[in-house]
């Protein structure tokens, strides 16, 4: 019983690391520096823009997180929608930076 336990943990914590490893950004998004200014409004590179209804950020560890959570100056990939209000951003990782 102790054994598949075991087995299970490992296969949990398996899928776990390879969501946080194998994030994809799409190539369509856009890159900037992020801030959050207030409520649902952020500031992308010096421009206020807002956050779609049900848009998601995620931070390095490819977490959902709170517009007031972001770091000033975060640098992100972003997306937005057909009315121009973001819908997704990633926060990203050093190694994610280097690459742009």
């Amino acid at each position: 019983m102790k054994a598949l336990l075991y087995v299970i943990l490992l296969m949990c914590a398996g899928a776990a690391l390879a969501q946080e490893r194998l994030r994809t950004i799409p190539d369509a998004a856009k890159s900037g520096a992020m801030s959050h200014v207030e409520d649902m409004t952020v500031e992308i590179d010096g421009q206020r823009q807002r956050l779609a209804p049900g848009a998601q950020i995620r931070d390095e560890s490819n977490r959902v997180v709170m517009p007031a959570s972001v770091p000033a100056g975060s640098k992100v990939k972003y997306l937005v929608d057909d009315e121009g209000m973001l819908r997704q951003v990633w926060i990203l990782t050093p190694e994610e930076q280097e690459k742009q």
